[in-house]
C-alpha cells in the first residue's frame, strides 16, 4: 500500500481530489483480503488494485461518481457469486465491503506523510475509518483518525469508550502493519490498519541455508541483513540481495544495526558456541520473532544456559527453537522454506495447519455433483440446442 499513499500524497499537492477504495472486510473466497487499495485520481486513472475483474471495475466506477458529486464517504458490499467469479476467471466466491474515502486537499497531508514515512523506517502509525455508524449517531461513515506510536490520537471520535477501544488494538497492530474491524457497542464499526517499516530479516550467520533463505524472503519485501565473523562469508558478492553484510562478532553485531519490533532474527552460525552467544544478544533485543536453527537438544541447552544468564522464562520460550515448520526437508532450500513459512505464519497469525478442505465440504462437493439435474434450462438446455 506503499505506492498507494505515496501517489495520494503527490496527487494532493496538486491540489486535486482523489478516493481511495479500501477493502475492509472479506466473508469467504475473494481475490483480495482486507488492506487492499486503489487509488482512483480526478482525471479517473488509478494506482493499486482491488482484485481486478467486476469487482474492480464496478468500485471504480463507483469512486469516480464519487468524485463528481463529492459527496461523503460511502461503505460498500460486494457479493461475488459462483458465476461471477467464474466470468471473470476467478477461482472465488464471497463477499467483499468496501469503504470509498474522498480525500481533499490539505485534509490530512501530514499524517500521510506519517504513513510514508512509517514505510520507509519511521516510527509506525495507524488509521483508524469509521465504515458503519447509525443514522442518529454524531459519527459518520468515513470519519477518520489517527494513532499514534505514543499511543495518542490526532483528535477524538467524539466518545470517550471508543477512543479507548482504538488505543486497546493499536499498539498490537502497530507491530507488524495488520488491519482489523472494531466492532463496538452502539452499532459502531471501524476499520483499523497500522503501517510499520518493511520486515527486516537478519541472519546470523552466512552459510548455505542463509543464502537459501535470504534468496527465498526478497520477493516477500523483507529486508535482509546478514552477519557472520568470516568476510568470505558476509559480502555482497555472496549476498547481493542484502540491505547490508556486516562482519561482527556474535557478541557485538547488534551494536552494527537498528532492531525493531518488525525484525527477525534467525541464528544459523556454525557452531553450538557462536549459536550460544548469538542467541544471548537476540534475545535482549526488541525483536518479536527470534529463531534458533538446529537439533532440540542444542536448543535446549542454550536455553538452559539462558536461563543460568537471568533472561526471563516468557523471553527464553518465545524463541522458535527448533525454527520451521515441519514440511520433512533437507536440503538448505528446503529448510529455508520451512523457516520462511513459519515467519510468514508469525507475522499473519496463521496457525500452520494445511489449507485442504475439510470431509464435509468434500462430500457436499459430491452430493452436488451426483444430484440429477433438470434438463430443461441452464447448461443442459444450451446442449440440446
Amino acid at each position: 500500500m506503499y505506492e498507494v499513499y505515496k501517489e495520494t500524497l503527490e496527487v494532493l499537492k496538486k491540489d486535486q481530489n482523489c478516493v481511495i477504495a479500501t477493502v475492509v472486510g472479506t466473508k469467504g473466497s475473494t481475490p483480495q483480503k482486507p488492506g487492499a487499495k486503489l487509488l482512483v485520481r480526478q482525471d479517473g486513472s488509478g494506482v493499486g488494485t482491488l482484485g481486478g475483474g467486476c469487482v474492480e471495475g464496478d468500485i471504480w466506477f463507483a469512486a469516480k461518481e464519487l468524485l463528481q458529486s463529492g459527496g461523503p464517504a460511502q461503505y460498500k458490499n460486494y457479493f461475488l457469486n459462483e458465476d461471477i467469479a467464474a466470468r471473470d476467471g476467478l477461482v472465488c466466491g464471497g463477499t467483499m465491503y468496501f469503504l470509498l474515502d474522498p480525500i481533499k486537499p490539505d485534509a490530512i497531508i501530514e499524517d500521510l506523510e506519517k504513513i510514508v514515512d512509517a514505510y520507509e523506517g519511521g516510527s509506525a502509525i495507524a488509521m483508524a475509518s469509521v465504515t458503519k455508524a447509525p443514522r442518529n449517531s454524531s459519527i459518520r461513515t468515513g470519519s477518520r483518525v489517527f494513532i499514534y506510536a505514543d499511543s495518542t490520537l490526532s483528535e477524538s471520535l467524539g466518545d470517550a469508550d471508543i477512543d479507548n477501544a482504538l488505543l486497546s488494538v493499536s499498539n498490537d497492530l502497530m507491530v507488524h502493519g495488520k488491519n482489523t474491524i472494531l466492532k463496538i457497542g452502539k452499532g459502531i464499526e471501524v476499520f483499523i490498519e497500522a503501517f510499520t517499516t518493511p520486515p527486516q530479516l537478519f541472519l546470523l550467520g552466512g552459510g548455505h541455508i542463509s543464502k537459501a533463505l535470504a534468496d527465498l524472503s526478497i520477493p516477500f519485501g523483507f529486508q535482509v541483513y546478514v552477519v557472520d565473523d568470516r568476510k568470505e562469508f558476509s559480502n555482497k558478492d555472496r549476498f547481493p540481495m542484502a540491505e547490508e553484510t556486516i562482519v561482527s562478532s556474535y557478541g557485538n553485531w547488534v551494536n552494527k544495526v537498528s532492531i525493531n519490533s518488525n525484525s527477525f532474527i534467525i541464528i544459523a552460525t556454525r557452531g553450538h558456541q557462536y549459536d550460544d552467544l548469538a542467541t544471548e544478544v537476540a534475545v535482549k533485543t526488541d525483536a518479536r520473532y527470534v529463531g534458533l536453527l538446529g537439533s532440540k537438544r542444542k536448543s535446549l541447552m542454550i536455553f538452559e544456559e539462558l536461563f543460568r544468564k537471568g533472561i526471563s522464562e516468557e523471553r527464553i520460550k518465545s524463541v522458535r527453537a527448533p525454527v520451521g515448520l515441519s514440511i520433512g526437508g533437507r536440503t538448505p532450500e528446503e529448510i529455508a522454506l520451512s523457516i520462511l513459512s513459519e515467519i510468514q505464519m508469525f507475522r499473519f497469525g496463521g496457525d500452520g495447519s494445511p489449507m485442504k478442505m475439510s470431509d464435509r465440504l468434500f462430500k457436499k462437493a459430491k452430493e452436488k455433483a451426483l444430484k440429477p439435474q433438470n434438463p430443461v434450462g441452464g447448461f443442459h438446455q444450451a446442449l440440446v440446442r
